[in-house]
């Protein structure tokens, strides 16, 4: 693809610009379209959104369609399925409430959810932090086989934690660290408990609306349908490969490069199964407003906002410097002058990411329309290191290839 015009192109938006901090190159919107299109292409994504906000001002950048077979380009207004993301929105929920005094973080999940193995042993902290050592409901074999067989199906969160608890635990509470989508499926009960009321009335009511994110909402338990207007998700082959880390055959991956395989529409599988864990619908924008939020305390009182800032703990001790997972929230240093709170998405049709790095007052949000390139790469974290390098001084991350 040919680099921008920045005339003519969304790329070249810019507001009110302040003084750079010395940690950032300027941006050029013509290079940094340049570049995202240049990775775009490499990963064989569909679409993408790139919106960035820097002391200089906003860029987006803007690559291909929203559905296949139309030149629809898509829009930072788009609405697609955020995936993990929303597991920021329930962390921050579940701190506002103990903020409230309807909770606290040491209470043991057993008090809200009954039938959950060893629950008086793991903490509400635990769960946030994914040290919960309970079994990934998502790594099942026969969920995404469900997910296939009826792609329509409404799950609730007892249905999906019935998986989850026929599988042993993997580890003593707090013993380790795992990605875990059934900690999160389980907070969303606690919400529920302590709160008194749906889970997406509470999101709406405490985190959309008074941040004026009209574009974001969790959907009802039957409804497979996306806000106007939206982008199509796509994704080779079936649940398994976005759900586990089942990775692509060989002979996929050449089918799918050469373009012999087509990427299957997801836009409309039933998201139920996510709930708290990843089933919130959003737009670039509203992630935007979100993220930068949470990290500059709009969502906390100072205490809790202290508390929510130093929770990312270390996910390997031998890597005390490495990527970091706190209350719904991860952390990692890019390089000397980089470091993001962030989060990633991803479930089939869509992968994003998300992040906001507080010292040099950077917000950046990147999605994608096809999950999984060809070659088994996370399409949205795999175009990550090319925005980077376009945005800070030092860094020469290695980028799509």
């Amino acid at each position: 693809m040919a680099p921008a015009d920045p005339s003519t192109n969304p790329a070249a938006t810019v507001t009110a610009p302040s003084p750079v901090p010395s940690a950032l190159k300027p941006i050029d919107p013509a290079a940094f379209q340049a570049a995202v299109d240049r990775a775009a292409k490499t990963l064989m994504m569909p679409g993408a959104v790139v919106l960035l906000r820097t002391p200089q001002g906003t860029f987006r950048a803007i690559v291909g369609t929203t559905e296949l077979g139309t030149t629809k380009p898509p829009d930072t207004g788009d609405h697609f399925r955020i995936a993990s993301n929303t597991k920021t929105m329930t962390a921050a929920l579940i701190t506002l409430l103990a903020q409230d005094g309807k909770l606290r973080l040491s209470d043991p999940v057993s008090a809200y959810v009954a039938g959950v193995p060893n629950g008086g042993n793991i903490t509400i902290a635990e769960l946030l932090k994914m040290r919960s050592g309970l079994y990934n409901y998502t790594s099942a074999p026969e969920f995404a086989a469900a997910l296939d067989a009826d792609p329509g199906k409404a799950w609730t969160p007892q249905e999906v934690l019935a998986i989850a608890f026929r599988h042993p635990p993997n580890f003593a509470p707090g013993a380790s660290y795992e990605y875990n989508n059934t900690n999160y499926a389980l907070l969303g009960l606690v919400a529920e408990k302590a709160g008194g009321r749906p889970l997406a009335q509470q999101l709406r009511d405490r985190l959309f609306v008074p941040l004026g994110m009209k574009g974001t909402s969790l959907p009802d338990v039957h409804d497979r349908s996306l806000p106007e207007a939206y982008a199509h998700g796509y994704m080779y082959g079936g649940s398994a490969y976005a759900l586990t880390d089942k990775p692509y055959p060989a002979e996929m991956r050449e089918a799918a490069r050469t373009g012999k395989l087509q990427p299957i529409d997801y836009t409309h599988q039933n998201p139920s199964y996510a709930t708290a864990a990843g089933g919130v619908i959003s737009t670039a924008e509203d992630l935007s407003t979100w993220i930068r939020s949470l990290v500059t305390g709009k969502v906390l009182n100072a205490a809790s906002q202290q508390r929510w800032l130093h929770s990312p703990q270390a996910e390997d001790p031998a890597a005390p410097d490495g990527q970091k997972y706190g209350y719904g929230i991860a952390h990692q240093r890019f390089g000397p002058n980089a470091a993001m709170y962030y989060h990633g998405g991803e479930l089939p049709g869509f992968n994003s990411f998300m992040g906001h790095d507080p010292d040099n007052d950077v917000s950046l949000v990147i999605w994608t329309n096809l999950t999984l390139s060809p070659d088994g790469r996370a399409t949205a974290i795999a175009l990550l290191p090319t925005v980077l390098n376009q945005v800070y001084t030092g860094l020469n991350l290695p980028t799509a290839r």
